[in-house]
């Protein structure tokens, strides 16, 4: 699937079409009409759906407690078989002196033991901030401490690539950055938090924004037809994201894994920096699976299974911009499962249940 005639393909014609984008997006095909929904909400982002009322297959999901790099090393081996070549860790790297984000020497000491020829890879930002330019992204980079101990990969610094959207209302293709082509495998290493358009931010997240140049793709997945910054809101950006997802994960086919960390869950994106709102919900611990939509689901649902008043905050941010589209969605384009077996790292990997998973859970303390 990532032969160099087929990624050089890609990546030639991603750069033509990138080319004739610029800036007002003249050039990139949206879905066809009859495709496109109608820029109206949904109703189904606000609800959640419990275990019960889900269909469909289970995927695996594997949990531990142990929040450090131990634990992260221990879930990787569960879901890193299939990694071939050369591996890109997609990470959310923070805006500068971020609180929240995954601490830098439990990445370390991953890379050390488990993947020392790989590369974090990143890609500019939409707004105007610590990582807008590749110049000052860097810089972010530098005062966080990424590049005391590895090398990061800003994938649009030299342009972007045009993956297709199979299946999707709002796309039939997505620009991203121009390197990720360059990678055989990627791993998704994702810090669970709330967010402030998405409601939370997972794997989904993590791909859908955070692999889509900052420019273009970016572009196409908050302004759609209104032409001005911003100006998707609740459903329809829940959608677009997730069709963005959906194109990095189709081209990476089975050489993608995805961990997500339940720690410092701030309803606001790491990308607040240190303007994010101290979290009020408490550390749960790190989930892994092959499944991006199971790995989601049992974050959200880790979430609900706490008491009502340490997971009211991060509840309310998922519900009130009807984030949990982004489940949903993931569903409908055959993303994954939304019914799962979660397994104890910690003890031999047998079944938990979700209320046993979060029990004896300590009230957050900054």
């Amino acid at each position: 699937m990532c032969s160099m005639s087929r990624r050089s393909f890609i990546k030639m014609a991603g750069l033509a079409a990138a080319a004739a984008a610029v800036p007002a997006l003249d050039g990139i095909k949206a879905a066809s009409a009859e495709q496109q929904a109608p820029a109206v909400p949904g109703t189904d982002g606000d609800k959640y759906v419990s275990y019960k009322n889900r269909q469909g297959g289970e995927s695996v999901v594997y949990f531990t407690r142990d929040l450090s790099a131990a634990g992260l090393m221990k879930l990787y081996d569960k879901i890193s078989a299939n990694f071939t070549g050369k591996v890109g860790i997609k990470l959310h790297t923070g805006e500068p002196e971020g609180p929240n984000i995954i601490p830098r020497p439990w990445v370390k000491e991953l890379m050390q033991k488990k993947l020392p020829n790989a590369t974090v890879v990143e890609t500019n930002t939409y707004y105007d901030y610590g990582r807008y330019t590749t110049e000052n992204h860097r810089k972010t980079l530098e005062t966080n401490g990424w590049t005391a101990f590895t090398t990061v990969d800003i994938l649009d610094e030299e342009g972007t690539v045009m993956l297709p959207v199979k299946g999707g209302k709002w796309f039939t293709e997505m620009a991203v950055g121009g390197h990720l082509t360059n990678y055989d495998s990627l791993f998704v290493l994702t810090h669970f938090k709330g967010h402030t358009m998405g409601g939370f931010g997972g794997s989904n997240k993590n791909i859908g924004i955070g692999c889509a140049d900052g420019r273009i793709g970016k572009k196409m997945i908050h302004t759609g037809d209104t032409g001005s910054q911003w100006g998707i809101d609740k459903e329809e950006f829940m959608e677009r994201m997730t069709e963005s997802t959906k194109a990095v994960v189709d081209y990476f086919g089975d050489k993608i894994s995805f961990i997500n960390v339940l720690r410092n869950m701030s309803v606001d994106c790491d990308c607040a920096g240190t303007g994010a709102a101290v979290p009020t919900t408490p550390n749960i611990g790190i989930l892994a699976s092959t499944d991006i939509l199971a790995i989601d689901q049992a974050s959200v649902d880790l979430v609900y299974a706490l008491p009502e008043k340490d997971r009211h905050d991060l509840q309310e941010r998922m519900e009130s911009r009807h984030g949990l589209r982004q489940l949903s969605y993931m569903k409908e384009l055959g993303m994954g499962n939304s019914r799962y077996v979660l397994l104890d790292a910690d003890h031999g990997n047998v079944p938990i249940k979700l209320e046993d998973a979060v029990k004896g859970v300590k009230p957050f303390k900054a």
